[in-house]
């Protein structure tokens, strides 16, 4: 029972022992004093009646009128006139009127008994008769009836006012406890919450300002955490000088995109090489050759921001020469892209930051998942010797690499919408376990796959690049989340699935989806939601999305986390289910020091705010033995289990 309940049943409790006590004395002392008047009252009529009778002592029918008339106008329950000298009864008159409109109980409970009074009659001087009157305690009973109904009524009026005063200041008063409810229920969520008004009762105030100051410690941990996390990213994976990622991020994501996997498909590597690097530290000085560099890496970064999206990484290798990973670039806009940075390096050229014509050259190689990474590199490299060699053109492109195909994107328009349109969407799960030895699934990790003309399943790899070219992603979400609800009611195990980027943008979108979660509740605690890292909105708009998914009941994930460190202290606000470690970070975890350096100080952040952390791209035995060792909470990949049709890989239900 709440606090709030027992403290108004001890208000109520109290009143009704108040009201007893206060009922019994008044009535004792009412009762006393009804007895008093009832005995006074039956003394005053014998003495009246015994001198009125005194003159008509010998006229029997004189006293058997007054006795009637005494009698028919008072509450009396006998009267009668007794002869002395031989105890005769001369007159008598008997009575029993009831309790009138006074309950039996009560009469009972207040036992008021009748009380009598007696006079003597004279005849001269001698006693001739006795009078004696007994009164009836009918008219003290209603009396004493009325007067307790009044202080029932008054108590009672007393008692609902108090009890609702009571109630109300009870909950003012304790409504503190239920924000230290609310307060310590956040932390849980992983939610760090301070109340800003602290109570009056001293005792209250106490208690908020002691868990304030534990809610801002743990705030305080966290970001000492968070931020002891950045400066190791910052220090593993970024270039100092630049600010763009180093060689070994670039070789992790390049490696990682080239791993066959469901989220990547092919692109292009674009490589940019400063000519004569050495002769313009010579010329210019080192302080105006950095300053170059910032500026060519600027020239790259905006270039990422205009063309490419997030998946996209800007790298400097090493010395004047840079790298940009385009996944989901076609040949059309490679060419557009390397039209753009060439001019822009012209044009940085002729501001007199370099006296070389031209001042770099790039070298552009499509890849695709499944080829080796010294492979593309080389490929990159053999098409900006290409354009150095070349007097016309300052960029080059090799031709297609094998296994690239032609695209014709009125093919792909006109087959994707087919697709969506006859629901020819087929669900495919990995699984998702716990690192520890023997540890179950948490979840299956929901991908896609659409079915050709031949009804063969297509990889989502090949057909999203292009659902994102055409609008469609926010469509093809909500597909997603219908088959994936059907899917729910049928088997009831939790399950991931991925937002696109357009689905958060667009509140229309975002509002249909969460729609369809509503009109499932049954099958919503079953589903999260996940966000790539790389497409979160702004903190206070993250928030509210955060707080409208969890209202459906449904959960939120966070996948490909790595690349925005800063983030992580804005995640004690969203309420996570858990946080999915980018699997470049995680590639040769157990021959790279560095990583596991890194990956331990994102676990103790995340630790603080019991925050589960779950690696992807989980391939060898030797990774997960790392992530083991280091108590992270969930893996996946082809080593943890490959994406497959529902029953193929995942156990049934």
């Amino acid at each position: 029972m709440s606090l709030l309940k027992q403290l108004f049943l001890a208000i109520c409790l109290f009143l009704v022992v108040a009201f007893a006590g206060s009922f019994a004395t008044s009535l004792e002392s009412s009762r006393e004093q009804l007895i008093s008047q009832l005995r006074s009252h039956a003394q005053d009529a014998a003495t009246a009646l015994g001198l009125s009778l005194t003159p008509h002592v010998d006229d029997p029918a004189m006293i058997e009128l007054m006795v009637s008339s005494i009698f028919d106008s008072g509450y009396f329950a006998s009267i009668r006139v007794v002869r002395i000298p031989d105890n005769q009864v001369i007159v008598e008159r008997k009575a029993d009127p009831g309790t009138g409109s006074v309950p039996g109980w009560f009469a009972h409970l207040v036992n008021l008994k009748a009380e009598g009074g007696d006079a003597l009659i004279m005849r001269g001087w001698d006693q001739a008769a006795r009078v004696e009157v007994v009164s009836h305690p009918q008219f003290a009973l209603s009396r004493l009836w009325d007067s307790a109904l009044g202080s029932l009524g008054w108590l009672l009026a007393c008692g609902v006012v108090s009890a609702l005063l009571g109630g109300w200041l009870l909950r003012a008063q304790l409504r503190p406890l239920d924000q230290m409810v609310q307060q310590a229920q956040a932390i849980t969520r992983r939610e760090f919450l301070t109340l800003p008004r602290e109570p009056r009762t001293p005792e209250l105030r106490r208690v908020v300002q002691a868990m304030n100051q534990m809610v801002e410690k743990l705030k305080a941990l966290f970001a000492e955490e968070a931020t002891r996390s950045e400066k190791l990213r910052e220090e593993a994976y970024q270039d100092s000088l630049s600010g763009l990622a180093n060689r070994r991020l670039f070789d992790a994501r390049l490696e990682a995109e080239l791993t066959p996997s469901e989220q990547h498909p092919g692109g292009y590597l674009l490589l940019l090489r400063l000519n004569d690097l050495a002769g313009l530290n010579q010329r210019l000085g080192g302080q105006r050759t950095d300053a170059l560099i910032r500026e060519v890496a600027g020239l790259l970064q905006r270039g990422l921001e205009q063309h490419g999206t997030p998946d996209w990484l800007a790298a400097r290798s090493r010395g004047g020469e840079f790298t940009l990973l385009a996944p989901g670039l076609d040949s059309q806009g490679a060419e557009r892209l390397a039209e753009t940075l060439s001019a822009q390096l012209e044009s940085l050229q002729r501001t007199g930051a370099s006296d070389c014509n031209p001042v770099a050259h790039l070298g552009l190689a499509a890849f695709q998942p499944g080829e080796a990474p010294a492979s593309i590199l080389g490929h990159a490299d053999q098409a900006l010797a290409q354009a150095q060699s070349s007097a016309e053109h300052p960029w080059h492109r090799l031709e297609q690499s094998s296994g690239q195909t032609t695209q014709d994107s009125h093919a792909w328009h006109r087959w994707i919408d087919q697709a969506l349109q006859k629901s020819q969407l087929q669900l495919w799960f990995q699984p998702v376990r716990a690192c520890a030895e023997g540890g179950g699934e948490l979840h299956s990790k929901v991908l896609a796959r659409l079915l050709d003309e031949q009804g063969q399943a297509v990889a989502a790899g090949q057909f999203l690049p292009w659902v994102e070219r055409f609008g469609w992603a926010a469509r093809f979400d909500l597909a997603m989340l219908e088959h994936a609800l059907a899917h729910l009611a049928q088997h009831a195990r939790p399950l991931a699935l991925s937002l696109s980027a357009a689905s958060i943008r667009e509140p229309q979108a975002l509002q249909r989806l969460l729609d369809v979660i509503k009109a499932n509740p049954q099958q919503a605690g079953l589903l999260t939601l996940e966000l790539d890292e790389r497409h979160l909105p702004p903190p206070a708009e993250l928030e509210r999305l955060g707080q409208a998914v969890r209202d459906t009941g449904a959960n939120l994930g966070l996948q490909h986390f790595g690349g925005r460190f800063s983030l992580i202290g804005n995640l004690t606000r969203l309420g996570l289910a858990y946080l999915k470690l980018d699997g470049s970070y995680i590639r040769s975890i157990d021959q790279d020091d560095s990583k596991r350096v890194f990956i331990e100080a994102v676990f103790r952040a995340t630790n603080s705010i019991d925050l589960p952390l779950i690696a992807e791209m989980v391939e060898s035995e030797g990774e997960l033995r790392v992530l083991r060792e280091m108590g992270i909470h969930g893996a996946m990949g082809r080593l943890i289990g490959p994406p497959a049709p529902w029953g193929e890989s995942t156990p049934k239900p």
